[in-house]
């Protein structure tokens, strides 16, 4: 038997939603989480880290890349009314519930969330991200080199990933490919990079 993942397209396991509280940036969001979607029932530490670190974004269009229960998209959204979120994550069960929270927020006009092969073609201002580290290098590389080209020219991506999951080596990687990174900020164990499209 393998071990399922949160990135798994359809968890098997039994679909149970739990509430969230979460303050980002001087306001209260309210969400639900939800097994078999990443960081059930909480506001995980790297999440918590990239908004300490980073600034809403200005108004524009905002890639959620990962999205899980939508807690980085719906605090953008909820923080920047000019900003229009599509979220992605291969994971049915988190796309469920960040639309589901989109709605209770009163935000579903300015966010969707979205399987990657069902989100629109259209370039990004920003990409915002807790990327799926777990997948793997390779795998992770491919996510970065398929969602990073369509940021718009001079547009940026900001994320957050764990020093000991290879959060320097990442900077390094991103800078060879073309995108120039510099680090936001650093705190528990965690890196805010932030990439540039030249």
């Amino acid at each position: 038997m393998t071990e399922e993942h949160y990135f798994s397209a359809d968890p098997s396991v039994p679909f149970e939603r739990i509430p969230v509280e979460a303050e980002v940036w001087g306001r209260t969001l309210r969400l639900v989480s939800g097994s078999g979607v990443f960081a059930k029932g909480r506001l995980d530490v790297g999440t918590a880290v990239l908004f300490r670190e980073a600034q809403p974004p200005p108004p524009g269009r905002i890639l959620d890349l990962g999205c899980g229960y939508g807690v980085i998209g719906l605090a953008i959204a909820d923080a920047v009314p000019g900003a229009r979120v599509t979220a992605v994550d291969v994971n049915e069960r988190a796309v469920l519930l960040a639309n589901e929270n989109a709605v209770a927020l009163g935000l579903a006009d300015r966010y969707h969330a979205a399987t990657p092969h069902d989100a629109p073609a259209e370039e990004y201002d920003e990409i915002w991200s807790n990327p799926p580290i777990r997948i793997g290098k390779e795998a992770l590389h491919e996510l970065l080199l398929t969602w990073l080209p369509r940021l718009r020219p001079g547009g940026r991506a900001v994320m957050v990933v764990g020093k000991n999951l290879g959060a320097d080596s990442l900077q390094r990687w991103l800078r060879e490919r073309g995108y120039p990174t510099t680090r936001l900020g650093s705190a528990k164990g965690f890196r805010v990079l932030e990439s540039r499209r030249t």
